[in-house]
């Protein structure tokens, strides 16, 4: 086990929140979660993070000075020996409250009951690429299993709150909605002071797409619908750009170079400053088969961008069509190229449903409603529990 100690005991007696994730390092649900960490109050909850396998330099986002990080290096498969070692780790640091995400660490709230962590809670982010639509019954039998280890499942979309009521059968006052919340102070549009990006030109229409290179974000149907836009306007100054890395970043760039399109398609690799980033797109595309609520579509309509995205999981919600971007069937390239015409043909039409995302953010999914949200549940949990506290007021009040 490897562990980074916390610089600092600030807070000492405000209950300790341990955050146990697969593996910390770039996405969406790993920036929620250090956002979170990072922007909620230091006098309510103290945390720890937990990674099943390993963390990266992305740790270093986490700016609080009292947090402790922990890395189980847990093998492939059953690994019950991960278990054991959790299990000590829980003992020692007596936390009030484990917080699990996604499938991948969910068994483990049975392990934290075990070592008597007073509440457990469980989120749910979206669903994994071999099973876009949550039917893999052994997946759902062992979710069912856990409900009486679990205190408080979180989907994070009207979309997997439904799921997880109808199809996994968890129970409804076990089921609590938090939307996914943005940053947007730091997420806005504007020009880039002092930075230019090689794919920038004043006359180009730059599409845009943060993500993870997986199979779960499809990137291969966008380039083939960059493909197709670019034959279908051929007088128009194309640019695609992928902010991210993974598994499939080789096959994604022999595709590319196949259809002959190096000349117009970045991979820009992994980068800390995405917001700067989003500021310098014309229009942002999520071409993904499986979503939850995803970060970097918040991060794209709080920086004003149109969207153009497949219609799964919870961007329905999010994304209002016809309104603040389009949305189209996944796996569906050609579809996916009609919707992105009209705003390389229309400016005004790209500014307005920006500014239209911009206000749904601002309307329902700021940072500062999803912090509270946590708190609350947090506050009730630990109130219900009996965990001590130093305050009695809420942090939520």
């Amino acid at each position: 086990m490897s562990v980074a100690l916390p610089a600092a005991s600030a807070c000492v007696e405000a209950p300790l929140v341990a955050h146990l994730i697969y593996r910390l390092d770039i996405g969406g649900l790993e920036t929620l979660l250090v956002d979170t960490i990072n922007r909620m109050p230091a006098g309510c909850y103290r945390h720890a993070v937990i990674c099943l396998t390993d963390y990266t330099d992305f740790a270093q986002r986490i700016t609080r000075p009292d947090v402790a990080l922990f890395a189980l290096h847990k093998p492939p498969g059953l690994a019950l020996g991960t278990h054991a070692d959790l299990f000590r780790l829980l003992r020692r640091l007596r936390p009030a409250i484990l917080h699990t995400y996604n499938l991948g660490a969910i068994e483990y709230a049975a392990t934290a009951w075990a070592a008597g962590v007073p509440a457990r809670v469980h989120a749910e982010h979206g669903r994994d690429a071999r099973d876009p639509q949550g039917l893999n019954p052994k997946h759902n039998l062992l979710r069912r299993l856990l409900v009486p280890f679990i205190d408080r499942y979180v989907p994070v979309s009207h979309d997997l709150r439904g799921w997880l009521e109808s199809t996994v059968r968890i129970p409804k006052r076990k089921l609590q909605l938090i939307d996914n919340g943005v940053d947007t102070e730091r997420f806005h549009a504007g020009a880039n002071a002092g930075v230019a990006e090689a794919w920038q030109d004043p006359d180009a229409f730059v599409i845009g797409t943060v993500g993870r290179l997986q199979d779960v974000k499809d990137q291969v149907t966008l380039i083939d619908a960059f493909d197709i836009l670019r034959r279908d306007l051929p007088g128009e100054r194309l640019r695609l750009v992928l902010v991210g890395d993974g598994p499939l970043r080789a096959s994604l760039e022999a595709r590319v170079q196949a259809a002959g399109l190096q000349d117009s398609v970045w991979f820009a690799g992994a980068r800390a400053d995405v917001a700067p980033v989003m500021r310098s797109f014309s229009l942002f595309a999520l071409s993904s088969i499986a979503e939850g609520t995803p970060v970097t579509m918040l991060e794209a309509m709080a920086s004003e961008l149109p969207v153009v995205s497949t219609a799964v999981g919870g961007i329905p919600e999010l994304v209002a069509h016809g309104n603040s971007g389009t949305l189209v069937p996944s796996g569906d390239a050609r579809a996916m190229a009609a919707a992105i015409v009209p705003y390389v043909r229309d400016r005004a039409l790209a500014r307005r449903h920006g500014a239209a995302g911009r206000a749904r953010i601002e309307q329902k999914y700021s940072m500062r409603a999803m912090l509270a949200a946590y708190v609350a549940l947090y506050d009730e949990l630990c109130h219900t529990k009996k965990t001590p506290r130093k305050a009695i007021t809420p942090c939520a009040e």
